[in-house]
């Protein structure tokens, strides 16, 4: 969803709109897989700037670091977000993209399934490994 911002009035806007999996998965070199996320956003539009509000819940799909099987991810975010400091500012706002990498930043470093639920195969393999390393020589 992208805004015009030269074509909006003055004040305040408050839009709805959703990431589903077919724009997620559509980003190149994304660790999110895909997933659901419903999205909204206030804009509060002044002569010479703006301000705006993302909030975000859901779910996405990331891949476990541990076993590399896919997991699902609960998401809720909220941040305010303010035009860069430049003397060209841009006339759009792509509300999809904004609320995509405020996701991304809000997730964790590692991905991971809670304790025992990864993939059993993995986690079989995964502790003879851990075991024969740690087996003094």
């Amino acid at each position: 969803m992208t805004l015009q911002l030269n074509e909006l009035a003055q004040g305040k806007h408050h839009f709805n709109y959703v990431l589903d999996d077919a724009y997620l998965r559509s980003i190149e070199k994304s660790e999110i897989l895909g997933g659901d996320i419903q999205a909204e956003a206030d804009l509060v539009l002044r002569e010479s700037d703006y301000s705006l509000r993302i909030h975000a819940s859901g779910s996405v799909e990331l891949t476990c670091d541990r076993c590399l099987a896919p997991m699902q991810y609960s998401v809720d975010v909220e941040d305010d977000i303010l035009p860069e400091e430049s003397d060209e500012q841009s006339d759009t706002l792509d509300l999809r993209w904004l609320t995509y990498e405020l996701i991304t930043i809000n997730l964790p470093l590692v991905h991971s399934h809670p304790d025992g639920e990864c993939m059993q195969d993995m986690q079989q393999l995964l502790q003879t490994h851990l075991c024969s390393a740690v087996e003094p020589e």
